[in-house]
């Protein structure tokens, strides 16, 4: 007997003994991992193709020969089995399972007219409250379009309950009626009619009745036109053209005005491509690709279980009437009868193969397709720099996962760091970490760098180390991080990376974004730096972590600096002990006047030296002045050295400040 048919015979063994009813099954490795999560009508029948080979699909017989054993968990029927398997998914994470990993709720728009005077708010949970919501939208940029358009079409409210009260309290309105992006309810310019009619109008408008809401408003402005109020007349003939020009941007896709999801898959190998695309009145409103790798079951398993998980929760956005998908597969009939249950609406899924739902499905399996193929592109062009990496700065192993971590302060306070962590490539924000320095003197960058290795190497068990260690800096940092990992015990390769110094022009303006200057590699050992063209994937792939790391320090900086109040600003003062700070209290008289004293006053303290005032003073000049722009060019004679930390609310190193898309999402455990 085989190998595999001795492996296949302790679990046909107990495919025999499991019950003919609906559940969830499985498969485990020899140590216990769960390598695949499946539901059935029939626990025995459907375990038994499996491990008979009386399944067929090619890989089925990947998942058998690694599986040593099989558990289930019986259910009442299969709707309670989809429930499970999805659960368990999100458990276990089986290998052989696609995971719907983004987990983020879609944003909507919600309005409540209930309330007296309705407002339109952004939500990403869709709840049954009896307000009314319209989405989902793909994106916080189409939302924040629609809402813009909105606005100024039907100027409703935008403020919160607290801020509406203080304007009813204060008697006059906001900027926004000055801007004729609100009608003015909270002091009395509006009355209750005429500001239902246009919250009715906002509804109309995000349903996508356009002709019915073209009409009202036609009617009303016959109305005003015919009653001679024709400056109110010429006010609706606007608002007609606006939502004519709104109407004509969107992309009508089909002559029926339904509302649809549609689903397509893209593979190439065990890479797959999920696409939806989100139709609302006939127009499509968003689309999104989901990535999957690794993938080892066939597509209608994957259309199947990503259906499952991407409607999975009672709080998320609910099925529309009707989805489409680009492949057959089982478990139709379970998901519709969930959805009716969980949604209370009735759902259709059908594989569109002709009319206007097939050329929706044709055009999500293209975009499905690009999707794919832009993304192994990247691939491909990450694993090139990774080569060039490994190859130009002589890595013993091939950089698969970065960390990177940079040291910024302000005026030799509120000194923070930072800490990035890149895999293939690709941030893995869950993993970001941000410290604030607790020993170290916040002016003295490498003492800072010390004290925030020693802290990460202390937690190497519960945080692995990466295959390279990467500082924003040069010779000196990287000397700090090899001092670090010796006292530890630990090894790992180790890359430094600043902006050219030129020595024979020291005066030198430099810009802090972008800069004049090369980039320079440091490795351990090695005297001389290593120059990478400016082109190259590798340098391009590094400025990038760089970059992150630096942009990452200044985010947490800037927190600090809008939480801090003047008490702890005090305390944060560069060289000033408790006795100094009570004589400025004492002699000044308040916080703010401390802040606001001149040289000449600050001396006059007892006890305040010349040195103390010109150190108060520009520390609170760099608090309180505009954060210094990418462009901006320090002043000649203040060019940065290699290593050290910027005059300014930033570190020595080239940034990009602006936070890239989806930063705000980032996982921050704060190393306090």
């Amino acid at each position: 007997m085989s190998a595999a048919a001795q492996r296949r015979r302790p679990l046909e063994e107990q495919a025999d003994r499991l019950p003919a009813t609906p559940g969830v099954y499985l498969f485990k490795s020899l140590r216990g991992a769960v390598l695949y999560v499946g539901k059935a009508q029939n626990l025995k029948s459907r375990v038994r193709q499996y491990v008979s080979g009386g399944d067929g699909r090619i890989r089925i017989p990947a998942l058998v020969e690694r599986a040593m054993s099989v558990e289930v968990l019986v259910t009442g029927n299969v709707k309670e089995a989809l429930l499970l398997e999805n659960e368990l998914i999100k458990q276990h994470r089986p290998p052989f399972n696609v995971r719907l990993r983004d987990d983020k709720q879609y944003l909507a728009l919600r309005i409540d007219e209930r309330e007296t005077w309705p407002r339109v708010t952004m939500v990403r949970r869709f709840r049954k409250d009896g307000a009314q919501y319209f989405g989902p939208y793909t994106s916080s940029v189409a939302l924040k379009s629609s809402l813009s358009k909105l606005r100024r079409l039907f100027p409703l409210r935008s403020c919160t309950e607290g801020t509406f009260k203080d304007y009813v309290r204060r008697g006059r309105p906001c900027i926004e009626y000055e801007m004729k992006r609100c009608l003015g309810p909270c002091v009395g310019l509006t009355q209750e009619p005429a500001y239902s009619e246009q919250v009715r109008g906002t509804v109309l408008f995000l349903r996508g009745k356009s002709r019915e809401l073209v009409e009202n408003i036609e009617r009303e402005m016959a109305e005003a036109a015919g009653e001679e109020r024709f400056e109110e007349a010429a006010r609706l003939r606007d608002r007609i053209q606006a939502v004519e020009r709104t109407i004509e941007s969107q992309q009508i896709v089909t002559e029926a005005s339904v509302d649809r999801d549609v689903f397509a898959i893209a593979r190439e190998g065990g890479e797959v491509e999920v696409q939806v695309l989100h139709v609302r009145e006939g127009r499509v409103i968003g689309a999104r690709g989901f990535p999957f790798s690794n993938v080892r079951i066939d597509d209608d398993e994957v259309m199947s279980s990503f259906l499952g998980q991407f409607y999975g929760s009672g709080e998320g956005h609910a099925p529309p009437r009707e989805v489409l998908t680009s492949v057959d597969f089982e478990d139709e009939g379970a998901l519709v009868a969930l959805w009716r249950e969980r949604f209370e609406q009735a759902v259709t899924i059908r594989r569109a193969q002709r009319g206007s739902g097939r050329r929706l499905v044709e055009i999500a399996e293209r975009n499905a397709s690009l999707g794919l193929v832009t993304r192994l592109a990247a691939r491909e062009s990450v694993e090139t720099a990774l080569d060039e990496l490994e190859e130009r700065c002589r890595l013993s192993t091939r950089p698969h996962r970065i960390e990177c971590y940079d040291v910024s302060n302000l005026q030799g306070t509120l000194a923070v760091a930072s800490r990035v962590a890149f895999q293939e490539g690709e941030a893995v924000k869950k993993d970001y970490r941000r410290y604030k320095i607790r020993e170290a003197e916040a002016g003295d960058d490498y003492g800072c760098m010390r004290e925030v290795l020693d802290r990460r190497f202390r937690r190497i068990e519960a945080e692995p180390l990466p295959d390279l260690l990467m500082v924003d800096g040069g010779r000196g940092q990287v000397g700090v991080v090899m001092a670090a990992l010796e006292d530890a015990g630990l090894e790992v390769e180790v890359l430094g990376i600043s902006k050219e110094r030129d020595d024979a022009s020291p005066r030198l303006r430099v810009k802090r974004g972008g800069g004049l200057k090369a980039e320079r590699i440091f490795r351990p050992g090695r005297t001389n730096p290593i120059l990478l063209a400016p082109s190259s994937r590798g340098m391009l792939l590094l400025q990038r972590i760089r970059d992150e790391s630096h942009r990452f320090a200044i985010e947490y900086q800037r927190d600090l600096r809008s939480k801090i109040n003047m008490t702890s600003i005090l305390e944060e003062l560069p060289g000033i002990g408790p006795g100094k700070r009570r004589a400025l209290l004492k002699t000044l008289g308040s916080l703010r006047d401390v802040r606001n004293a001149s040289r000449e006053e600050l001396t006059a303290v007892s006890g305040i030296s010349t040195r103390d005032a010109e150190s108060i003073r520009r520390f609170f000049d760099a608090l309180m002045a505009p954060e210094v722009a990418p462009e901006e060019v320090l002043p000649e004679g203040e060019a940065e050295s290699e290593g050290t930390a910027g005059s300014g609310p930033t570190s020595g190193a080239t940034a990009d400040l602006q936070a890239p898309d989806g930063a705000e999402d980032a996982a921050v455990d704060e190393e306090e």
